[in-house]
Order: structure tokens, then C-alpha cells, then sequence
């Protein structure tokens, strides 16, 4: 299986030490915050989409995901729709569409058996391959997020690393954010940028997109999409979850992820929930602050039902004090936790090789192109050993 930094049995004093476990489940439920905040408030604060509906939405897959799977799984956007649809200017409609058609596709390949037989043809190499390069991608986007205010974000990117090694490394999280917008509340400086967030009063209602944005969300938004939600939100989920729970691989399945996706997208969706998918890179960053059980997700859930219940504009200004450097710190965290494995030093050469090239295939065209070079070099590896045996 796939080997990350935070590979390995739980540190003992994480069972033995009741406050080290709440704060654990507490940070890490917080965690994947670099990635799911600034996507879900560009669309409510650009696009002006509806809060309750997204919020709703996250709230009801985390509570499933954590009844479901009793662990720690991470819920966040689709990053290529939710970016095309905010980049673009697109209608809720086009938005919903997109996250059904996802929904109805990932349940045919789960059901149909397609997304177990491509889970297969994917070896170590490939696998790490794909998070290396998704990793790099979140490390870059966080770093973006932290060119306004170099300070600020490299602060927290430093104490967020460090924290491993202090006793009490899963509070370092939350008082890291809690500094930085006690900081933004009394900032005096243009330095430190924040995400503005209108109090929209837009209400939870039933929707149906139009047949025009049926077929362009199809084009412009799930094509896109489908090949990073199946390698890093689907197949690479389950990699990592079966590797840091392998007394739950059972369930930990492809299929099971997948099922779990497309229902979320094909049923919140109506309700103005946003395209939504597990994620390795949340998980990564989830356990590396001290997510174990299913308490993380029930937690991240519970807080966005609140947020969707009782949105308005305190809410939104509470939300919006969260400097951006420190959302890219902890997406560049994330990332960090992703691309990391000690395959990349201790692999054998060719293990190395494959890795590398489906790393950067993916990175200089997309996951699709970069996943089918590691197929195929696996295969042909395989090709050529069994015919040395004859």
C-alpha cells in the first residue's frame, strides 16, 4: 500500500490521553479548510449562490459519510467545477446539473463494476504517482494564496509543520486561525487580505436546471472533472483510508466511495448543494492533525448545518476574517501530506520511474493522460518480465 509521512500505528499517547483525542478529532476536522473554504465562498461571494443550499449540502454528506464509514472522510468541492463556475460566471443551474450528471456517472461505474477493475490496474507506483502530483498542485495553490501576505502565511505554515513534534501538536490548528482573525478583526493594514462575503438572503429551495444547462455543464464542467474525482477523490481515497485503517479496508472500498459521491451529488443537488467529493488530500491533511474516528466528520458536518440554519451577516463577517495566507497554509500542509511518501526514496528504479512519469503527465496535461502513461507502463513492465521467465 501506498506510504505517507503520517503512515503507521497511532502514537500512543493519542489513546491514552483523553484531551489529546477531543483536540485531535477537533483540528482535524478543520483541517481541510485551505481547500473547501475559498471555493465554497467564491461561489456564495462571486456568484452569489445560495449559503444555506452549499452549506446544507456539506453538512448532510459529512454526517452520512461519518455514520457510514466510522472514520475520519473528508468532504469538499470539486475543485475543477467549482473554479470553472466561479472563474466563468456560471448559473446555479449549470452548477447543478454538473454535480448530478457526476452523481449518476459515478454510481454506473460503481454499480457496473468499471470503478473495482480500474482500482485494479493501478499499482504502488501509479498511485503515488497520482498523489504526488495533485500534492504539488495543492502546494502551489496554497502558496498563491499566501504571495499577499508572505508573513503571515509562511508563519503558519511553520508552526503548522512544527506542531507535529510539540505535545499538544493538535491545537496548534485551531489557535493558529483563531489568531489569525482575532488579527484581521484589529488589522489596521490592506496586508492582510480576507475573503468579503455578502450576507446573502437567498433561501433553500427546490431547483431543476434548464436542458441548455444540462448539456453545457456536461461539455464544460463534467468532462473536466471526472478523471480527478476518479483518481484522487475515489481510487486514491481508498488507497490512503485502507492504508491508515486497514481493519475497515472492507468498506473502504472504490465502490463504496464512489456510491457514497453519487448519491451525496445526485440528492443534495436539487436542494442548491455544490458538486461535492471525498478527497486524499483532505484525508491527509485530516489525519495528520489528529482525525481518527468518525467524530471529525460528525463535527465539520454539525458546523456547516449550523452555518446553514442560522446564516446571516455575523455570519458571513465571521467567515470572512479568515486571512487567506492561512487558508494557503493549511492547503499547502495538505498538499505537503499528499505528495509525500518514502517510495520516493527507498522504490526501486523503475518503481521511481513510473512514479515520476505519471506525476508529471498529470501535471503537464491532466490526471486522465497521466494515470493511463502509469498504466502503461506498469503493464508493459509486467510484459516484459513474464517473457524473461520463458
Amino acid at each position: 500500500m501506498v506510504t505517507s509521512m503520517t503512515a503507521g500505528k497511532t502514537p500512543t499517547h493519542f489513546t491514552t490521553q483523553p484531551l489529546n483525542r477531543v483536540l485531535g478529532e477537533t483540528s482535524g476536522a478543520f483541517a481541510d479548510l485551505g481547500t473547501f473554504l475559498p471555493l465554497v465562498l467564491g461561489l456564495i461571494a462571486l456568484n452569489q449562490f445560495s449559503p444555506q443550499g452549499i452549506f446544507l449540502g456539506f453538512g448532510v454528506f459529512a454526517i452520512l459519510s461519518a455514520l457510514f464509514y466510522r472514520r475520519p472522510m473528508p468532504v469538499q468541492p470539486m475543485k475543477v467545477i467549482a473554479a470553472l463556475v466561479i472563474a466563468q460566471g456560471l448559473t446555479p443551474g449549470m452548477l447543478q446539473a454538473s454535480a448530478m450528471l457526476m452523481g449518476i456517472i459515478l454510481l454506473i461505474l460503481a454499480f457496473s463494476g468499471a470503478i473495482t477493475w480500474l482500482a485494479k490496474q493501478l499499482s504502488q507506483a501509479v498511485s503515488v504517482g497520482i498523489q504526488l502530483a495533485i500534492g504539488l498542485q495543492l502546494m502551489w495553490m496554497g502558496a498563491k494564496m499566501m504571495s499577499d501576505f508572505w508573513l503571515l502565511g509562511l508563519g503558519a505554515f511553520a508552526l503548522l509543520f512544527a506542531s507535529k513534534f510539540l505535545p499538544l501538536r493538535y491545537l496548534a490548528m485551531p489557535l493558529v486561525i483563531a489568531a489569525g482573525m482575532i488579527w484581521q478583526a484589529n488589522s489596521q493594514t490592506d496586508m492582510a487580505t480576507s475573503l468579503s462575503i455578502p450576507a446573502l438572503s437567498a433561501s433553500l429551495h427546490l431547483a431543476w436546471p434548464t436542458l441548455n444547462e444540462w448539456s453545457s455543464a456536461a461539455i464544460l464542467l463534467v468532462l473536466p472533472q471526472l478523471a480527478l474525482t476518479l483518481t484522487n477523490a475515489v481510487i486514491a481515497t481508498s488507497v490512503m483510508a485502507q492504508e491508515k485503517f486497514p481493519e475497515d479496508a472492507a468498506k473502504l472500498t472504490p465502490k463504496n466511495l464512489a456510491i457514497s459521491s453519487g448519491l451525496a451529488n445526485l440528492l443534495l443537488a436539487p436542494f442548491g448543494a455544490a458538486a461535492m467529493c471525498h478527497g486524499a488530500g483532505g484525508l491527509a491533511v485530516q489525519y495528520h492533525f489528529g482525525a481518527r474516528t468518525h467524530l471529525a466528520p460528525l463535527i465539520f458536518g454539525g458546523t456547516c448545518l449550523v452555518i446553514a440554519l442560522f446564516w446571516d451577516s455575523q455570519m458571513a463577517w465571521l467567515l470572512g476574517l479568515i486571512p487567506v495566507a492561512i487558508l494557503g497554509s493549511l492547503l499547502s500542509i495538505g498538499g505537503l501530506q499528499l505528495a509525500w511518501s518514502k517510495r520516493l526514496i527507498d522504490g526501486k528504479p523503475f518503481c521511481i520511474f513510473v512514479i515520476l512519469s505519471t506525476a508529471v503527465t498529470c501535471l503537464a496535461i491532466n490526471a486522465a493522460a497521466g494515470l493511463a502513461v502509469g498504466i502503461i507502463l506498469e503493464q508493459g513492465r509486467r510484459t516484459w518480465a513474464m517473457l524473461a521467465m520463458r
